[in-house]
């Protein structure tokens, strides 16, 4: 059969494209198998539910997402926590669009129980256990009812969400509620493996990630355990208490070494670069707000206008300390402003605990570095350390007879120091250290150096 050229350029053509089709599908079907590969992240949360644990929960769904998983599995092993934060971990589920899986490896108390029923599906190792979400103090013992409300009110809208018996998720936290044949009065419940799945709140006992992927038809995935950065692991180092603590103390100590040398540099430099250390992880997991971090510092602008610019130690320098303190355990505590209604009473006492144990530390460290310091190497320059004494010559008296016994008025308030008038003439003096209105009657009792001893005479 004769074929004309046009014929044969649409031949060509046809052929062209046939291989070139070809080759595109042998290219992109390598790609075509790579994409049905599911990408599974697992979450380990296997500790208790801190300001840690929510840090690192949060910062695996945002790799989750990063890296476009098809499936996040949390391996837990808890026996629960803080209740606020579990409460901002549901929250983070909650706004996750992809499947989340948790794996009961063990323990699931309490907190832990919370965040289980925020997953989309449960499953538990044989031997396993979840429940027990009454919410309790670092003794044990049950908070008042208006912990436990909210918490069986976080616990049944949460079973609701997910298609699991409210009254059984109250049941959790709840001893008086009865349900028939789940439950009796006087206890909660905790459920083991196969009671989790005979009332619908485990879709499954098994014995690994892989068995649970097994179980939803994915044979072709890769796993990958998230793990924090160094960074994030140096943040979490950061947030325990104990160096909470001790952080406290070399701000304070700082502060007060820079305030009485402030040429000296050293101090201000270590309480500065503690200050950061103090509240930067804190920060980054929500719980320093803006606002108490600026009554940090007008608490130490306080105390510095008590030092500098107002004579004596009263209202101002009282205040400062209050202030800078009270700063110092907010930014530790998860409150909503001042509202401690999430907050238990043992959080609250711990870092109560936390700030007096490092102002108690700093005050002991500002007697015993005060007297080093004046004798180190590197202040010597600085420092007079003659002994000027009356045998060569030298006196502290300005006075040219005894003024035991006489009286005069204060000029000032004396607070315990100020200025006081005898005769016409001024002298420096201060008291025992009870507080003396400007005006009143004083008698001259000691005289010390420069100054003099007085107390006060009924008007």
């Amino acid at each position: 059969m004769d074929y004309t050229y046009t014929e044969y350029y649409r031949l060509f053509l046809m052929s062209m494209r046939t291989l070139l089709l070809g080759i595109a599908f042998t290219i992109s079907l390598p790609a075509m198998v790579l994409a049905q590969k599911k990408n599974i992240v697992v979450l380990e949360v296997k500790a208790e539910i801190d300001p840690r644990m929510t840090r690192y929960v949060q910062l695996g769904l945002a790799y989750a997402d990063d890296v476009k998983a098809d499936v996040v599995v949390i391996e837990m092993d808890t026996y629960g926590g803080g209740l606020t934060d579990a409460k901002d971990i549901v929250d983070a589920l909650g706004n996750y669009k992809k499947p989340v899986w948790v794996f009961i490896n063990s323990d699931a108390a309490s907190a832990g129980a919370l965040i289980s029923l925020a997953c989309d599906s449960i499953y538990m190792v044989s031997g396993a256990s979840i429940g027990a979400a009454t919410v309790v103090d670092g003794s044990g013992q049950p908070l008042p009812d208006k912990y436990q409300s909210y918490m069986r009110s976080i616990m049944r809208s949460t079973a609701e969400k997910h298609g699991r018996d409210p009254h059984i998720a109250e049941g959790m936290v709840d001893e008086r509620i009865v349900i028939d044949s789940v439950k009796e009065e006087g206890r909660v419940i905790t459920f083991s493996s196969s009671e989790a799945v005979r009332y619908g709140y485990c879709e499954g006992i098994v014995t690994s990630v892989d068995d649970i992927l097994k179980r939803n038809g994915v044979t072709d995935y890769a796993v990958n355990h998230y793990e924090l950065s160094v960074i994030d692991r140096i943040v979490n180092v950061f947030l325990n208490p104990f160096i909470s603590g001790i952080l406290i103390l070399i701000i304070l100590a700082g502060i007060y070494f820079e305030m009485q040398a402030p040429g000296l540099g050293f101090a201000g430099f270590a309480a500065l670069v503690a200050l950061i250390l103090y509240l930067v992880p804190y920060y980054l997991t929500g719980l320093a707000d803006n606002w108490e971090i600026i009554a940090f510092f007008v608490g130490v602008a306080l105390i510095a206008v008590e030092i500098f610019v107002i004579p004596g130690f009263g209202v101002a320098g009282i205040a400062g300390i209050f202030v800078t303190l009270g700063a110092l355990v907010l930014i530790m505590l998860n409150n909503d402003a001042f509202d401690f209604g999430l907050v238990s009473t043992v959080t609250i006492l711990r870092a109560l605990a936390v700030a007096v144990v490092g102002m108690l530390g700093s005050v002991i460290l500002f007697f015993v570095g005060a007297s080093r310091l004046t004798g180190s190497r590197s202040l010597s320059p600085i420092i007079l350390d003659d002994t000027q004494s009356r045998a060569a010559g030298y006196t502290s008296s300005f006075l040219h007879e005894s003024m035991v016994g006489k009286t005069g008025i204060a000029q000032t308030v004396l607070r315990p120091s100020g200025k006081i008038l005898i005769d016409g003439q001024l002298y420096d003096a201060f008291t025992r250290g009870e507080y003396i209105e400007q005006g009143t009657p004083v008698e001259v009792i000691d005289e010390e150096t420069t100054s003099l001893r007085v107390k006060s005479l009924p008007l």
